[in-house]
Parts: C-alpha cells; structure tokens; sequence
C-alpha cells in the first residue's frame, strides 16, 4: 500500500539532514509504528508522504496510486463555526444541497403537471432526469451520513453527548482531536497515517480504538507515545535516531523492539569494555617495551647490547604501530552513546505533615443542581502517588482544580496540611505566558543568574538559543518540559498533575516516571498512559458517572 524509499530531507540553514536514507513499506492489515525522540523527523516524515513538502532524496509510492488515505495531523484545522456535522461527513454539505435541489425540482415538476399550457416532450424529459439525478445524489449522501458506524465511533470516542449542529469553535481541545480522529475514521479509508492519536483519550476511548484499529482491513502508520497502546496495536516499528537520522525498521510490537534495542546497547557496552581492557594492554606492552629498549641504550656501552636494544625498540615500534591500526579499525566497537534526555531533580523538599490533603464532605462541580462528584472524604497521604482515572467528562479536571483553589466547591471543603507547597501542572498550558520565553519563566520562579538558569534549563532539554524562543512557538512537548521545569524550581511538594506526559515522547516519559519514583512528596495525575500509570501509582481513584472509587496498588517503580 505504501512504499517509502530511500527518503532524505534538510531544511535551509541546518547543519544535518533530519532524514537520511529512509526506507519502509506499508501492507494491508500492517500496523507499523512510527517512534523516536521530538524533534527527530516524524512529523516531516509524515508531511513528506501526504506530499505537503518534497524531500530532497527518495520517493513515496502509494499502491494503487488513488489509495484513499485518512491523515490525522496533531491539531484539528477547521474554522470555528464549521458545525460537527461537516467535519464528520463532508458528504453533509452535499447533503443538504441535495435536498435542496430535489424540493425544487418536485416544485418544478408539479407545477409543470398542473400548468394549463402543455410542456414539450423534450422539456419534461429533461426536468424528470434532472429530478432522477437529485434523488441518486441525495440517496447517496444520506448513505454516507446515516450508515450508522457514526454513532458507533461517536460513542467509542465520547463524542456521541454532542449535538452536530454544535460549533467546532466550541469544543475544548480534547473534544477537537478526538473530533479529528472522528471524522478521519468515518472516511473510509484504505490507509490511516496516524500523529498522536492518543492525545486526550481516556482509557475507555484508547481501548476501543485498539479494538476498531485490530478489525481494520488497511494498513496503519502511527506516530504515538503511548507504549502501552503501541503494543496493542502494532506489528513492526519504524525507530528513527536523532543522531544518525536514519530509520530502523524492528518485527514485533514496541516492547521487543524495545528489548532488541537494550540487548544491542548492553552486547555494545560489553564488547566496548573488552575493547577498552585489551586497548589498555596494548599500551601497557608497548610502554614496557619501549622502557626497556631505552634502558638497555643507557645501561651500556657494549656494541652487541646497542643493538639488542635497538631490536626492543623497533618491537616496540611495531607494538606502537599495531595499536595504531587497532584503534583505526573499521571493526573497533564505538562506545555506545548516552542520549541527551529530560533531567528531573527535584532536591530537597520541605517536609510535611503525614496527611497532605484532606477532602471532607466534598461536593464539585459547576451547577448545584448537578454536581460532578459528591459527599467525598478522602486523604492523600505523604508520599502517596495517585492516579485519577475515568471517562472525559466525568470530572477528574474538575476535581483537581477545586484541591487546588481553582474552582470553588459546592460544598464541603479541601484542607491542605500543613508546609504543603502545590506545584500544578494544568492540561491546556494555561500556567505558561504566551508572550515570554523559557529563561524568563524560570528567572521569575527561582533566584539564579542568567548562566544558572541557561544550565537548569539545559537538563529540560533547552540548549542554545532555544531559551529565548516564546511560549507561543514552542510546540506542545516543548511547553510540557518547560511546565515541569518550573515545577522543580518552585520546590514543590505535592504535584498536582492534569495530563503531564500527553505530550512528551517516550525517553521523556521514561525520565519523568524515574523522577517520579525518586521524588520525595506526594503525587496526584489525571492521567491516561496505562503504562506509566502501572509504573508509579500506589493508589488509583477512578472516577464514572458521579461516583469514585479507590484501589491500592503496588507500583512497578517502588
């Protein structure tokens, strides 16, 4: 279905290609994932095979050549009085003129059939064709709206509460990507070119895209963070390194390809050692080669003992000359490279008390007369990391926002013990001003200096001029990091987390679950990854439909 070969690509102005030489094909009923670091070319890729830039090597070959491909780009492009209906069924616009177009001309024949003066044969002919047309049209636009798999995706994806004359202008940003995600599935397409599919997806909503993604007869390119949903779904990787800007295509879902790579990196470290320990021998052999000739030539004034140390040294040349051609050798081992990854040290926090947030008869929501949640009483303790999990919806953003002081409660109250310092992390970036740039934002959060501030800025992945970029061009990785850079330099100690990995790819995702698990305080996230959740949680509340749960658990990273 596809083919993608040998594919390069450098922008203006930069010193490496951020592709070189990439190579991989797509078949019916093939779900290929597509990973690496942000930053290292995914999106360009995709760009490049949906043909909205051409690279500078290669080609993109679709079979057959009118496949019908159903991209979905990381923001929903609409204007925003576009209603939800012509963005699920384009064919509703057709729709509607057709409709249109059939009242008028049963108008026109009617009044044709009544009209005292009699109509030519070839006039009447004509108008009944036409009539006959805008009923095919109309019947096939009506298939296209009203086949019933709409209802079916609306409702896998929460989107089915929505009336469809609803303004897409008024959607939060969650309900516009899984709008997106909507429409491109309605599409019937033969190819889905998927970007971050996931985002804004409770597990609900994850796990029945698994199950619509496993009974879909095309092929499949998904670019997602999500490990867990990645192991569900795909059957061969597509890793591109950001050093090598090369891609590597791996069989298996993304946990063997994920135990290939270590496997590589830990027989590349061995063999790297070795390589190190007979390096060091060389040079010891040839040092005490060397010594000793040079002993011999100033030990004595003996002939025959002038050139046995004459000999000494040319095997010590010789020695020195092997070591040369081992270190040039094209089968030395190269020390395997550590990759510069998300940072996270939290330092020493204040202490607090046993119980950090206390809920007593707690009642949220924004209308009295239907509350999100009611009567809760609850304790998060020190230490304590919780998950909030649940349909959208349902109130876990809402609940944040009252322990926090956002939103008011309706009732009861939220008492946070004492020396408790709240560090929140919102979903829409909201804490971030547009108009200022990372080194501002953390100069206004701690007292450093400019040179310290570039440093701490630098474990968060902010090198160079990147630190005087706006928060306005940063893209939503970008704004994530910088979000929980200000975190650690608050000195926080209760997280308050709305959505903190949506946007961060794995290697980051995998820093800040060992941040998590190093980090002194108390954690509380509204989070959708299965896997990190698995990872750190020692306890879950799991809010549906008004009412909250709560299970311990033990945490993969204790």
């Amino acid at each position: 279905m596809l083919v993608v070969s040998t594919i390069s690509k450098r922008f203006p102005g930069a010193a490496e290609p951020i592709l070189r030489q990439v190579n991989f094909t797509i078949n019916a009923g093939e779900r290929v994932g597509l990973t690496g670091p942000n930053g290292c070319g995914k999106t360009t890729l995709l760009r490049i095979i949906m043909g909205d830039i051409a690279p500078d090597g290669g080609s993109v070959r679709f079979n057959p050549p009118d496949l019908r491909i159903g991209y979905l780009a990381q923001g929903l492009e609409a204007p925003g009085d576009t209603p939800l209906v012509d963005v699920l069924w384009p064919h509703a616009a057709l729709l509607r003129q057709a409709e249109a177009e059939v009242e008028r001309l049963a108008h026109a024949v009617a009044a044709a059939n009544n009209s005292q003066a009699e109509a030519s044969s070839r006039e009447s002919k004509a108008l009944m064709q036409a009539y006959s047309d805008a009923l095919d049209r109309l019947e096939y636009a009506s298939r296209q709206v009203d086949s019933g798999e709409g209802e079916r995706v609306l409702a896998g994806l929460s989107l089915d509460h929505l009336a469809l004359d609803t303004p897409v202008g008024a959607l939060s940003g969650g309900q516009k990507t899984r709008l997106g995600l909507a429409a491109l599935l309605l599409s019937d397409p033969h190819l889905l070119i998927l970007d971050e599919p996931t985002n804004h997806l409770d597990v609900t909503a994850l796990e029945w895209l698994e199950g619509w993604l496993a009974a879909f007869s095309g092929g499949a390119l998904i670019v997602s963070h999500d490990r867990t949903f990645l192991d569900e779904t795909v059957n061969r990787v597509v890793a591109i390194d950001d050093r090598t800007h090369t891609a590597r295509v791996f069989e298996g879902n993304y946990s063997h390809y994920v135990s290939v790579v270590r496997s590589e990196q830990d027989k590349q470290w061995a063999l790297w050692r070795d390589q190190q320990v007979e390096i060091a021998r060389l040079q010891s052999d040839m040092r005490q080669t060397m010594a000793r000739a040079v002993s011999k030539e100033n030990a004595t004034n003996n002939d025959q003992q002038r050139r046995y140390a004459k000999k000494v040294a040319k095997r010590a040349k010789a020695k020195e000359t092997r070591l040369k051609r081992y270190l040039e050798s094209d089968d030395r081992v190269e020390k395997p490279t550590v990759g510069w990854n998300l940072k996270l040290d939290f330092g020493d926090l204040p202490t607090t008390g046993q119980d950090v947030v206390f809920l007593d008869d707690l009642t949220i929501g924004y209308d009295p007369g239907v509350p999100l949640l009611r009567d809760l009483n609850l304790v998060l303790r020190a230490g304590e990391r919780i998950a909030v999990l649940g349909p959208n919806g349902h109130g876990k953003s809402t609940l944040l926002k009252t322990i926090v002081g956002d939103v008011p409660p309706l009732a009861g109250r939220v008492r946070i013990g004492a020396s408790v310092q709240i560090g929140y992390l919102a979903q829409q970036q909201e804490i971030l001003n547009p108009a200022s740039n990372a080194l501002d934002v953390i100069l206004s959060e701690a007292p450093m200096s400019h040179t310290d501030a570039r440093s701490f800025l630098h474990y968060f992945l902010f090198g160079g001029d990147d630190v005087f970029s706006p928060v306005a061009r940063l893209s939503y990785g970008e704004r994530a990091r910088l979000m929980l850079a200000v975190l650690v330099a608050r000195g926080a100690n209760l997280l308050v987390l709305d959505e903190p990995i949506n946007h961060l790819d794995v290697p980051s995702r995998e820093k800040f679950e060992q941040a998590l698990a190093a980090f002194q305080g108390s954690v509380l996230a509204v989070v959708h990854d299965r896997y990190f959740v698995d990872q750190f949680a020692t306890t879950v509340w799991h809010i549906e439909h008004g009412t909250l749960t709560e299970d311990i658990r033990e945490p993969l990273l204790a």
